[in-house]
């Protein structure tokens, strides 16, 4: 089983639980204060991105269903 279960919320965020580190693009790692479980926007909408503060409500539509990718290429 995995240390960290990412959820991907219909009509929402990106929920993150487990053990992690988020960091920005240049190594920085984000103080989340002990938080166990965040949520990502994935709207655009959210004055506190890259996390969510719940403004995709009524803005943002995605039923989240699971699928299959397709195979890696390989070169």
């Amino acid at each position: 089983m995995a240390t960290t279960k990412i959820t991907v919320n219909s009509n929402g965020s990106l929920k993150v639980e487990g053990d992690f580190e988020v960091v920005d693009k240049n190594g920085n790692v984000y103080n989340l204060q002990g938080r166990e479980i965040i949520s990502f926007c994935r709207c655009g909408l959210s004055k506190n991105k890259p996390f969510c503060d719940g403004s995709h409500k009524g803005h943002f539509e995605h039923e989240a269903v699971a699928f299959d990718l397709p195979p890696k290429k390989t070169v």
